[in-house]
């Protein structure tokens, strides 16, 4: 079992909190990949992103009117603009954001870390500690030799396959997310999830329990800005404070 599975099944990352942010946060990524075509049939990434939308119960109203705003010209015109930092304890941070005022999510994110006694960065300053991976979900399907699915798809860029009952996980490198995502399509597989993960090269221990509960404020507060989709960290809880 490879290393960027077992750290997304230990990685107790927060979730978005309630509904209404999940379809905030997903609007804004339909928006974006749309800028690139707003037909689903001819664009993968927004094809990707409108079954996540799905997968999270996101009604079919939002999706279409996401896809409107990016052809709108009165519509504010969203960026992607990654802050990187660290926290308290010399945990590493990358901070995705989706914004129309990055003056305003940068001020945010640098009073986020200050608050908790961390700084933030400049570009480049922790993201050679994390590895950038493309990861799709897939529905298990009958029939399939994992070993020779495995084999097929090495040969699209992916790195590591993880089958279980609820499925099958696929992690590749991030420029491989197209191919992958073209071989699960043409062989009918039912893809439930596509996303990117930076998968810290190396952890950092996390031995105190108080320490734990101050770092995962932090997350929660990124996790609580509109403008923020993900946050990855380096942090590694003690296998005591696991057992907890």
């Amino acid at each position: 079992m490879g290393r960027a599975f077992e750290y997304r099944k230990a990685t107790k990352l927060k979730r978005w909190g309630n509904m209404a942010r999940v379809f905030t946060k997903l609007g804004k990524q339909i928006t974006i990949a749309a800028k690139s075509g707003a037909d689903p049939a001819t664009n993968p990434s927004l094809r990707a992103i409108i079954q996540n939308a799905k997968a999270e119960n996101m009604p079919k109203e939002n999706i279409e009117r996401a896809i409107k705003k990016a052809v709108e010209k009165d519509q504010s015109d969203y960026k992607e603009v990654v802050y990187e930092g660290y926290g308290p304890y010399g945990v590493a941070f990358i901070i995705e954001t989706a914004t129309d005022n990055p003056t305003r999510t940068v001020a945010n994110i640098r009073s986020y870390f200050n608050k908790y006694g961390g700084s933030l960065g400049t570009s480049g300053s922790v993201e050679f500690m994390f590895d950038h991976k493309c990861v799709f979900e897939v529905a298990a399907k009958e029939g399939v030799d994992v070993e020779e699915l495995e084999l097929e798809l090495i040969d699209c860029g992916a790195e590591e396959l993880f089958a279980d009952e609820n499925g099958i996980t696929i992690y590749g490198t991030f420029e491989s997310f197209g191919s992958i995502q073209k071989y699960l399509e043409d062989n009918d597989f039912e893809i439930k999830k596509a996303s990117f993960d930076r998968i810290p090269t190396g952890e950092l221990k996390i031995l105190a329990s108080e320490q734990t509960v101050e770092l995962n404020k932090l997350i929660e507060k990124f996790h609580d800005d509109d403008d923020v989709q993900n946050v990855f960290h380096n942090m590694s809880e003690s296998e005591e404070q696991i057992d907890e």
